[in-house]
C-alpha cells in the first residue's frame, strides 16, 4: 500500500501530544537547513498615510473585460473562445428569430479569423441619443450593457440579455471589423481590442445586400495559441439550425483547417427542426415507442414565447436531456426542465388512473425520465440565466409555463394512441418495479439487452455481458462523472461518481459502515456482495479503476477507497482487480503540439526534453478532472491504448506488515500517525505554506 494512505484531518492526542507540546525546540544546525519548511515574507499592511484616493482605481470602457475576462465568457481557455462565435451568432439567430433574417453565413479563416454574417436589419449606424458624438453601433460594440434587447420592442425574445455579447468579443478580440448594409448603404469601422481604430465610414450604395457581417480575430494576449476548432464550429452551427427550423446557415471553413470529416462547404437548414435533430441523435435506438412525440406551442396566458420539443423513450440505451433558451443550450438544466419534467410524470401518472392501473402511483420521475432521449427548446421574453456564459435557466416562471404548454399535449397524445400509450406505462412500472426489488435485494445484476435498468447511485453503465472485458471508473464528484461519461468507451466503460471523501472504514463502527449511503451503492453496483455474502464470479467488471484529481485530496480519496477494498473486499485486491489511473497534471503547449506531465518534476523534464530551448512553452495546470475536456480525459487516462494504470497489490507474505501500516495511517490511533510524521519529517525537503 506504500505511503499512498494518509489522513491530514487527525491530531496527536493524549499524553503523545502534550510531551510534543512541551518538549522545546532544539537549536537547528546549518546541516538540518533542509528539513525545514519553505519560508515566506509575511505580507506588511501599508501605513495608513500611504493608503489615500490615488490607490483607488477605477476601470473604464471595456478594460474590465480585458482584465477580468473569466468573470464575462468563463476563463480564457477553448471553451471560452469558442463562446465567442456562439456570442456573436447568437446575435445573427436572435435577428432569424425575430423575423428579420432568413440566412447567415458562418465563414473560418486561416489566421483564426471568423465572420458571421446576416441579412437581417443590420445594426443601426445613426447618433445615439445619449452619446450624440457616437453611432449606435459604435455605442454597442464599446459600451456594457448597451444594446436593442432590454425593452421588448426590437425583440420579443432573444439569446442576448444584458447587452454585454458584441461588446466583450470586441473587447477579446485583437482585430475587429464591422460591415452595416442598411437602407441600401454600406457603413464599415474597424477596431482593435475593443476600441475603434478608424471611424465609421459610409462605402457608399449597395443594392441587394442587407444586415450585419463581423469578422473577428481573438487576442492572442487574453487566448495565447489556441486555435478555434472547425469541428466545434459545425456542431454548434448545426444545433442552430436544428433550434430554429426557419432559418439557413451557410457554412464554409478554409480547406487547410480542416483535419475531420467537417464539411468545407454546407448550407444547414432543418424543416423538421428538433425532430430532424433528435433523429439524427439517436439513430438506431431501440424505442419503447416507434415514434418520436414532438411539437411546439406557444406559452400559456399573457406570456411572450413558445415552447417547442422532440421527445422518445429509449429501451436499452442511455438517454439524455439537451435543453435551450432563446437558441442558447443551458446544459445545467433550469426551470423550463423542471416543467418539462413535471408535465411528463404527472400525465403518465394521470393516464395510469384514468385506465385504473394502481401501480401507476408508484412510478417516479426517475422511472420516467431516465431513459429518455428529449430535446427542450424555449422561447422566453426576458429570461433569467445564472451566469453570463448562460448554462442554467432560472426564471421561476418557466416551469410554469413549460409544464402547462406541455401537459395538455401530451395528455392528447397519450389518448390519440391508447396502445401505444399503455406500453409506455408498462415500460415504466416495469422500471418502478425493478427499482423496488433492487431496494431489497442489494445484489445488482447486469442489465440484460433489452431493459436499461435502474443502477444504483449515479451508475452510468456500459453495455458488454463479459464482465472480465469491462472495467469501472470510480470518480470523485458529479463534475468528474460528467467529464468520464463523455470520455468513456460506452460499451466496456462504466462510471460511478463519488459524492468527495468517503466514509474511513479503518476508524468507523459497522453500523456506519452499513448506514453509509455511498458505500451501499459502490458495494451494490460491483455486484458481489460484501463480508458473508461475496462471490467474486458475481463481480460485474473485470477492473475497478479509482480515478481521483492529481492532488493532495485527490491522493485521499484514492487512499480512502483502497482502504475499502482492503478491509471490506480483500479477494478484489489479492486477485489483481484494482487500479489507480494516472491523470496528468499538466498541459504543455506550444503552437499545435501538446505534452502532458504528471507532476512537477516530469513537467521540468519534459519542457527540456519535448521542446526548442529558449523557446515559450505554455503551461496549464488541471484545477481536477472535472475541469479537464473529455477529449482530453479520453486520451490521457481512459484510452487503454495510451493511459497508465498502476494495479493495487498486497503481497501474501506481507500481510502483516500491510495490516500494520493501514492500521497506523488510517485507524482509530492518532498518536501512530502522528508518530509516523515525526519519524518522516528529516526527510521532506521543502514544504509550501
Amino acid at each position: 500500500m506504500n505511503d499512498l494512505f494518509g489522513s491530514d484531518s487527525d491530531k496527536p492526542a493524549g499524553k503523545a501530544a502534550k510531551d510534543a507540546a512541551a518538549k522545546p525546540r532544539r537549536a537547528q544546525a546549518p546541516n538540518d537547513l533542509k528539513a525545514l519548511p519553505a519560508l515566506r515574507p509575511r505580507p506588511t499592511t501599508p501605513d495608513a498615510e500611504d493608503y489615500s484616493a490615488k490607490d483607488i482605481e477605477v476601470l473604464e470602457g471595456l478594460e474590465p473585460v480585458r482584465r477580468r475576462p473569466g468573470m464575462y465568457i468563463g476563463g480564457t481557455d477553448e471553451t471560452a473562445l469558442h463562446h465567442l462565435a456562439a456570442e456573436i451568432l447568437d446575435n445573427a439567430m436572435d435577428e432569424a428569430v425575430a423575423g428579420h433574417a432568413s440566412f447567415i453565413e458562418f465563414t473560418v479563416e486561416t489566421g483564426n479569423w471568423l465572420t458571421i454574417r446576416d441579412n437581417g436589419r443590420g445594426i443601426p449606424v445613426d447618433s445615439h441619443p445619449k452619446f450624440k458624438h457616437l453611432s449606435a453601433l459604435e455605442v454597442i460594440l464599446t459600451t456594457l450593457h448597451s444594446g436593442g434587447k432590454f425593452g421588448g420592442k426590437a425583440y420579443a425574445t432573444s439569446g442576448g440579455l444584458h447587452g454585454v455579447g458584441s461588446s466583450v468579443v470586441n473587447a477579446l478580440s485583437e482585430t475587429m471589423e464591422v460591415e452595416v448594409a442598411r437602407d441600401r448603404t454600406l457603413w464599415k469601422q474597424s477596431y482593435a481590442q475593443g476600441a475603434p481604430t478608424t471611424k465609421l465610414i459610409n462605402a457608399g450604395p449597395v443594392h441587394n445586400r442587407r444586415g450585419t457581417s463581423i469578422r473577428f480575430k481573438p487576442d492572442v494576449t487574453i487566448f495565447g495559441p489556441l486555435q478555434f476548432s472547425p469541428a466545434r464550429l459545425y456542431r454548434l452551427c448545426r444545433s442552430k439550425a436544428y433550434l430554429f427550423r426557419g432559418v439557413e446557415i451557410r457554412w464554409t471553413c478554409a480547406p487547410s483547417l480542416l483535419k475531420d470529416e467537417t464539411p468545407a462547404e454546407a448550407v444547414l437548414h432543418f424543416p423538421g427542426g428538433l425532430r430532424d435533430s433528435l433523429e439524427a441523435d439517436t439513430g438506431a435506438s431501440n424505442r419503447v415507442l416507434p415514434a418520436i412525440w414532438a411539437g411546439e406551442a406557444d406559452l400559456p396566458g399573457e406570456a411572450t414565447g413558445r415552447v417547442e420539443w422532440a421527445v422518445c423513450w429509449l429501451d436499452g440505451a442511455e438517454g439524455f436531456v439537451h435543453s435551450y433558451c432563446n437558441t442558447v443550450p443551458t446544459a445545467q438544466g433550469g426551470t423550463h426542465e423542471t416543467g418539462f419534467r413535471a408535465a411528463l410524470l404527472k400525465g403518465l401518472r394521470a393516464w395510469g388512473e384514468q385506465r385504473g392501473n394502481r401501480k401507476a402511483g408508484q412510478v417516479t420521475a426517475d422511472d420516467v425520465l431516465d431513459p429518455i432521449a428529449a430535446k427542450l427548446s424555449l422561447f422566453l421574453r426576458e429570461p433569467q440565466f445564472q451566469g453570463q456564459t448562460k448554462e442554467k435557466l432560472t426564471s421561476p416562471e418557466a416551469a410554469r409555463l413549460t409544464e402547462t404548454a406541455l401537459r395538455d399535449r401530451f395528455d392528447h397524445f397519450l389518448a390519440g394512441d391508447p396502445a401505444s400509450a399503455d406500453n409506455l406505462l408498462a415500460f415504466v412500472i416495469e422500471r418502478a418495479e425493478e427499482r423496488i426489488r433492487r431496494k431489497e435485494n442489494k445484489d445488482t445484476a447486469r442489465k440484460s439487452p433489452t431493459r436499461r435498468l435502474r443502477l444504483p447511485g449515479k451508475l452510468t453503465d456500459c453495455t458488454r455481458e463479459n464482465a472480465a472485458d469491462t472495467e469501472i471508473f470510480l470518480v470523485e464528484g458529479d463534475s468528474a462523472g460528467g467529464s468520464a461519461k463523455q470520455a468513456r468507451n460506452r460499451e466496456t466503460q462504466a462510471v460511478l461518481p463519488l459524492r468527495g471523501k468517503i466514509l474511513n472504514v479503518a476508524s468507523a463502527s459497522a453500523d456506519k459502515l452499513r448506514q453509509n449511503q455511498e458505500l451501499k451503492d459502490l458495494i451494490e453496483a460491483l455486484g458481489c456482495g460484501v463480508g458473508d455474502r461475496f462471490d467474486r464470479a458475481k463481480l460485474r467488471y473485470g477492473r475497478v479503476i479509482i480515478m481521483t484529481d492529481a492532488d493532495v485530496d485527490g491522493a485521499h480519496i484514492a487512499s480512502l477507497l483502497m482502504t475499502f477494498f482492503y478491509r471490506e473486499l480483500p479477494e478484489l485486491v489479492r486477485h489483481g482487480h484494482i487500479y489507480l489511473a494516472q491523470p496528468p497534471l499538466y498541459r504543455l503547449t506550444q503552437g499545435a503540439k501538446s505534452v502532458y506531465a504528471m507532476n512537477d518534476d516530469d513537467r521540468e523534464r519534459k519542457v527540456k526534453r519535448e521542446f526548442k530551448a529558449g523557446t515559450k512553452v505554455e503551461v496549464s495546470r488541471f484545477k481536477g478532472l472535472g475541469e479537464m475536456p473529455p477529449m482530453q480525459l479520453k486520451e490521457t487516462t481512459m484510452d487503454p491504448s495510451k493511459r497508465t494504470l498502476l494495479k493495487v497489490v498486497a503481497a501474501p507474505e506481507d500481510r502483516a506488515s500491510t495490516n500494520e501500516r493501514v492500521e497506523c495511517l488510517m485507524g482509530r490511533r492518532p498518536e501512530l500517525r502522528f508518530q509516523f510524521i515525526q519519524d518522516r519529517a528529516r526527510t521532506i525537503e521543502e514544504l509550501d505554506v
